[in-house]
């Protein structure tokens, strides 16, 4: 009994080091960790959600003194907070999704029936164990959802100020032409990376005429569609999300055309932001003779720890990725704030 408890405890161990980084994937395409975990293809990126179980675990240990009871609680809590907030989720779901199924009503029945028992479990378990160490367990849970809420308010506030930029840089007031020019595999080409259309992505376009005036005869533009936790509804909003993708990536190109030059997209979709944009881009280095490849990235005036934490990873991995594969990326620095 003792063998198999402890092959049990094992196996569950090994979830987290073998799940959580793609846990944390997901919770960093919605912004609620920092996104450099949203890079599930880097292999530093694997390594550092192994390295984050593996302290806190540490950590865990360190502050119960390995204290089984203790440890037992707190696992026996934080298990019922998931099972509990998984039915929720899959009642949300069922009821979303009524009008679509027949049987909604069944699969609601016994979501819910299993709801009421893990939820009941889990009220009684931290009544019962709160003076043995189930405060503790509930200020340590609710230490991680706060970080989790505090990312994501920092993400939208840099998303606001952007903003900004987006209301600056609009689309000019110039004719379109009838017969808008067609790019030419032979001329020198400027592939860049960008996130929707937005100013970060007309700023990063009018920098590189600057840098290159006169040189780059055609300009692609490249980005993915991010499958985020809003998407993973049903095939109708992953078709909306190659619609929206596209018809951003078409503004580009018609700011182009005004211009008068030549211009053409490319998209996927998918989770793993860096490995759909490498694998696009290898295409275009066969596709066009001479490719430059540019992104933006948010440089703050005041570089802390934070601005460290939670942004530009994205850019410096998908530098380091397309460098590794002989495509050369330069990237545009873009003053994200002041102050």
């Amino acid at each position: 009994t003792m063998f198999s408890a402890a092959a049990l405890l094992l196996v569950a161990a090994q979830t987290g080091f073998l799940g959580g980084p793609g846990v944390l994937g997901s919770m960093a395409v919605d912004s609620w960790v920092p996104r450099r975990f949203q890079l599930l293809s880097e292999r530093l990126v694997m390594k550092d959600g192994i390295l984050l179980m593996g302290l806190a675990s540490l950590g865990v240990l360190y502050l119960t003194r390995g204290n089984v009871s203790f440890l037992a609680i707190m696992y026996s809590i934080n298990v019922f907070i998931t099972f509990s907030l998984s039915q929720l989720g899959m009642c949300r779901q069922e009821w979303a999704a009524r009008h679509q199924t027949v049987a909604w009503r069944k699969e609601l029945f016994w979501n819910g029936l299993g709801l009421a028992m893990t939820g009941g479990i889990l009220v009684v378990t931290v009544y019962e164990k709160f003076p043995e160490g189930g405060w503790l367990t509930l200020c340590i849970t609710g230490a991680c959802v706060g970080f989790c809420v505090f990312t994501r308010r920092h993400y939208r506030s840099v998303e606001k100020l952007l903003r900004r930029l987006d209301q600056a840089l609009a689309m000019p007031d110039l004719p379109l032409p009838e017969e808008p020019p067609q790019p030419d595999p032979a001329q020198p080409t400027a592939v860049l990376l960008v996130s929707g259309f937005n100013g970060l992505g007309i700023h990063a376009f009018y920098s590189v005429q600057q840098l290159f005036p006169n040189y780059l005869g055609n300009f692609v533009f490249v980005t993915t569609g991010v499958l985020d936790a809003s998407r993973f509804k049903g095939q109708a909003e992953v078709e909306n999300l190659r619609r929206t993708t596209e018809e951003a990536l078409k503004r580009y190109v018609e700011l182009c055309h005004r211009l008068g030059r030549p211009a053409s997209y490319r998209y996927s979709v998918g989770t793993d932001v860096v490995g759909e944009v490498a694998e696009v881009c290898q295409g275009l280095q066969k596709e066009f003779g001479r490719p430059l490849f540019f992104a933006a990235k948010l440089v703050f005036q005041k570089e802390n720890f934070l601005t460290r934490l939670l942004h530009n990873h994205k850019v410096d991995a998908m530098q380091r990725r397309l460098s590794f594969n002989g495509m050369p990326m330069v990237v545009l620095p873009i003053r994200a704030m002041s102050g």
